[in-house]
């Protein structure tokens, strides 16, 4: 879908920073990102200015109509709150992203062992991934990586950022299942905050989780980057000191 060049996923500050990086090696990129019909207005805004900033044009990912709708009809519109919320997410994020990963024979993703001590503690710098046909092997280049470097880099290079982080946001997702953390609170503490901290992903990094939440979720980020090679090669990033997404 995306050809030869890489493919970022954008949703966040993670994902913004690879954008940064990418643009500083000077190498092709395109940028997709999931749009699940349910982000924050401060989300799409934050789309366009990093559009702006960067001179890109944003390919956005939807879900299907049909699928959303069943689920509607079936269930309503907020039915995660009370069955959990993988269910919406594979309708409006994971199949997505499917189709983003078409032809890709490999993604990158903004995780961070520090994100999650519940999902991500482990989570290896290259994953095999077979969740996805044809995009088995997962790149997680800041998986070692801190939070506060992310945003020492953002700042240093005065990288946009949503919004939503100055009024206590520091995971984001959709509306409905992202609020602001408190003092002393993990920042994954504010996604899908009703349900049990230990299995808190949407879907698209099912590998994290254990095997009877992966099988219940039905399909493998908040925030990834999807590749293929350049010109024949797979030295996408080779030495990457600084490229988290992102996700949402």
């Amino acid at each position: 879908m995306f050809g030869d060049s890489i493919a970022i996923a954008f949703s966040g500050a993670e994902d913004v920073a690879l954008i940064e990086y990418a643009k500083l090696t000077g190498r092709p990129f395109r940028v997709f990102s999931l749009d699940t019909g349910r982000l924050n207005p401060d989300t799409y805004e934050y789309f366009d200015t990093v559009e702006r900033r960067y001179g890109i044009h944003t390919e956005y990912m939807f879900r299907e109509a049909d699928e959303v709708l069943a689920l509607g009809r079936s269930k309503g519109l907020f039915s995660f709150y009370e069955d959990g919320h993988r269910e919406c997410c594979r309708v409006r994020k994971v199949r997505p992203l499917w189709k983003a990963l078409e032809g890709l024979k490999a993604w990158i993703a903004g995780q961070r062992k520090d994100q999650s001590p519940g999902t991500r503690a482990d989570i290896p710098v290259v994953q095999g991934d077979p969740s996805f046909e044809g995009s088995s092997i997962k790149w997680n280049p800041v998986a070692n990586g801190d939070g506060k470097d992310v945003w020492k880099f953002l700042r240093s290079m005065d990288v946009p950022v949503n919004s939503l982080h100055s009024q206590g946001y520091v995971s984001i997702g959709c509306e409905p299942c992202t609020r602001p953390v408190l003092p002393g609170q993990h920042e994954r503490e504010g996604r899908w905050w009703w349900e049990d901290a230990e299995a808190e992903e949407c879907g698209l990094h099912k590998g994290n989780i254990s095997q009877d939440d992966a099988r219940e979720a039905g399909a493998n980020g908040d925030g990834v980057a999807a590749i293929n090679s350049v010109n024949g090669t797979h030295d996408i990033f080779p030495t990457i000191l600084f490229s988290p997404q992102a996700c949402l």
